[in-house]
């Protein structure tokens, strides 16, 4: 499977749990919506990835990537301590000049 750096990033830094170098994948406007919430700034996406982090130790295993010019979809199976483990979740980017500057997840 052929990923955007930058996917390729997202993916190590959330398989490692760390928020700061995953955070540092968005841009300083990016937006994150996930689970009804809606987290603006990497200073917000860096404390949302942290506390999915601590609370569910959620691994990522890529399945399928598509893309049509900015917008691309992740599909993966997401592996970690929450109910219903392992699920798999659409990651929908939006990736300007290697930055992501949205994220929508969903089932």
């Amino acid at each position: 499977m052929n990923l955007p750096k930058v996917v390729t990033d997202l993916i190590k830094s959330q398989n490692e749990f760390d928020a700061v170098t995953y955070a540092s994948l968005f841009s300083e406007t990016a937006v994150v919506f996930d689970e009804g919430k809606t987290h603006t700034g990497r200073p917000e996406i860096e404390q949302w990835i942290d506390h999915s982090n601590k609370n569910y130790q959620s691994k990522m295993e890529p399945l399928e990537y598509t893309e049509n010019g900015t917008a691309s979809i992740l599909t993966a199976e997401c592996s970690g301590t929450f109910p219903g483990s392992p699920i798999v979740l659409k990651f929908h980017f939006e990736i300007v000049d290697g930055q992501i500057q949205q994220l929508k997840v969903t089932d």
